[in-house]
């Protein structure tokens, strides 16, 4: 392996907005904002949305609506393009 081409691996803690939780991680991503978590000083990262706010792993998946944009526009201007 050769010295100094790697990115600096360190414990970084991130905080999703949406759900309001923190997740202290290992990871490479630089940043100059730091947090204090469980009394020690970690890089800080804030997400949108993560595995604790996502509709896909919270199970509160929405179902598409039958009547939406495509199908409106289909039933207003499909007749049109057809010859």
């Amino acid at each position: 392996m050769q010295p100094n081409i790697h990115p600096n691996y360190q414990k970084v803690v991130f905080h999703d907005t949406a759900a309001d939780t923190y997740f202290l991680v290992g990871s490479t991503i630089k940043t100059a904002r730091t947090i204090e978590y469980e009394g020690k000083k970690y890089p800080y990262v804030t997400l949108d949305i993560s595995s604790a706010s996502h509709p896909f792993y919270t199970g509160e998946q929405r179902v598409a609506k039958k009547d939406g944009r495509i199908s409106k526009f289909k039933n207003r201007f499909g007749s049109m393009g057809s010859k």
